[in-house]
């Protein structure tokens, strides 16, 4: 990826245990991302794409326009946060993806988003 072209991706992630039913084997994850352009051209998020794993092995692939509702438009330096979720059969899992971008002028190129671990507290050290 080329220097002009750099986005930074933070995420936090919370269990939510009031939305979740460990007995129906429903696990419920709150994530917050904050993508920065780090680049030197302004860009705009155009669809992401999501790859969600269970400890089970079982895999969701999410994929669409934008983020909640939005195609933020980054200028260097220019941030967005936004929140979401997940929900997963077992109470540890991961998520990893990208965000398609687009300069203005008219380059695509992927942001990738390093795989991150969704674990209800107490089960992981």
């Amino acid at each position: 990826m080329a220097a002009s072209n750099r986005i930074d991706i933070a995420v936090e992630t919370d269990y939510l245990e009031s939305q979740s039913d460990p007995d129906d084997h429903r696990f419920v994850f709150a994530y917050t991302i904050t993508i920065r352009n780090e680049g030197t051209v302004p860009a705009k998020l155009l669809n992401r794409h999501w790859i969600i794993t269970d400890a089970d092995g079982n895999t969701q692939e999410v994929k669409g326009e934008g983020v909640v509702g939005e195609q933020p438009r980054l200028d260097p330096g220019q941030g967005f946060r936004y929140s979401s979720g997940a929900v997963i059969k077992t109470p540890v899992g991961a998520m990893q993806g990208s965000y398609e971008m687009l300069t203005d002028d008219g380059e695509h190129f992927d942001a990738p988003i390093e795989p991150f671990t969704l674990a209800k507290p107490g089960l992981l050290h």
